[in-house]
């Protein structure tokens, strides 16, 4: 079903929505204040109904569901036996059913799992993307008003970003850049779109591309399935334990690599912002790679950047992806031009030849983040005792 907001006045297309409508920083500007909204309909809505839901749900991923009541929203993770990310999930239960809101494509993987793992249990789960959409916008605005006034929104997920959910941990130092966010997903019914369309025509809202979001999740260094999360991705290296872990709850699949990471060792890579150099206006592509300054031309990749926007206030920034080694106060540089392939560990360095721009870093996770349990020193065997 096409989207009818890629009906409207200059919507550029992009992954079946509208990547912007000819003014991508106006949009970001207007959804940062509250009055534009941005059409998620590429997102994917799975639900499970019965009454063993949310203790079901509790069991395989990684945050506290036991006792949610209805409206709350949480972001859960479902990990590999490994401890690896393979879904990112917004959550929240209307007193009937669980709404999984997922991104783009994962829907149909997430159904077929959990349809594997229901055995005897009293659940029913569906994959409902042919029924309803998603749209986000800031939770505090007035387009947010506008919509829930419609009568349009059969639900609303509210970003728990902005805060430390009980029972995670935050590792980045300073968090004023996530504690403004206030982003909203709502749901209403795939039929009803065009109404929401409609609502942007007449300038009762404004609508924004999905340009617009990006810029402004990567200002709040906020992660997504769809830009950070590789094959290799565990929830250290995000940050993420401080919205969607609970540190404290019993076993689920992937726990024991949490917890290990967390109490005993160092996630291998970690997430940081990049302000871009922009005196030459040119801005890197995601996947390019990220060097050390002044190594000169055949310098190693010590990460990869994940997105990349030029942010309406902030000019040129993106969210990279890096070895824990890079120092903190490392002056970096990122090339330009598509990387022949997107591997931070590559040792071609042609990937990096395309010209390169200066970056500065603002830590997200630090080097040191983990470890948080030392175990105890024991004395070695014949050594003399003090």
């Amino acid at each position: 079903m096409s989207d009818p907001f890629l009906d409207l006045s200059g919507a550029v297309e992009s992954e079946g929505v509208a990547h912007h409508y000819g003014a991508p920083l106006a949009e970001q500007r207007a959804l940062d204040e509250g009055d534009a909204v941005v059409s998620l309909s590429h997102h994917g809505e799975v639900t499970v109904s019965g009454a063993d839901r949310l203790s079901w749900l509790h069991s395989m991923t990684s945050q506290h569901l036991l006792g949610l009541t209805p409206g709350e929203s949480v972001e859960t993770l479902l990990l590999s036996p490994q401890g690896r990310i393979e879904q990112v999930i917004r959550l929240v239960d209307d007193g009937e059913r669980s709404w999984l809101l997922v991104d783009a494509g994962r829907a149909e993987s997430l159904t077929a799992y959990l349809q594997r793992m229901r055995f005897a249990l009293r659940v029913v789960v569906e994959n409902v993307s042919d029924e309803v959409a998603t749209l986000a916008l800031r939770s505090d605005g007035r387009a947010a008003e506008v919509l829930r006034d419609s009568g349009l929104v059969a639900l609303e997920w509210r970003d728990p970003w902005a805060t430390v959910s009980a029972g995670g941990v935050q590792y980045a130092e300073h968090a004023d850049a996530a504690a403004s966010w206030a982003m909203a997903h709502l749901v209403v019914r795939r039929d009803d779109l065009e109404r929401v369309a409609q609502l942007a025509r007449d300038g009762s809202v404004r609508a924004a591309g999905l340009s617009a979001l990006d810029a402004l999740e990567i200002r709040a260094h906020r992660p997504s399935f769809h830009g950070e999360v590789d094959e290799r991705a565990i929830p250290h290296e995000f940050d993420w334990l401080r919205s969607a872990v609970h540190l404290n709850k019993g076993c689920y699949r992937g726990q024991e690599t949490v917890a290990k990471v967390h109490n005993l060792g160092h996630p291998p890579r970690r997430l940081a912002l990049l302000h871009l150099e922009g005196s030459g206006g040119e801005l890197p592509v995601a996947g390019a790679f990220v060097t050390i300054a002044g190594e000169g031309a055949d310098a190693k990749p010590v990460g990869r950047v994940t997105r990349v926007a030029l942010h309406h206030e902030w000019g040129g920034i993106a969210l990279a992806l890096m070895k824990r080694s890079v120092p903190e106060d490392a002056a970096l540089a990122v090339a330009l031009g598509a990387p022949h392939n997107t591997s931070d560990d590559d040792r071609d360095t042609s990937n990096v030849q395309h010209g390169r721009i200066a970056a500065a870093q603002e830590v997200i996770v630090p080097s040191g983040a983990g470890a948080t349990r030392r175990p105890p020193k024991t004395a070695r065997l014949g050594a003399p005792p003090r």
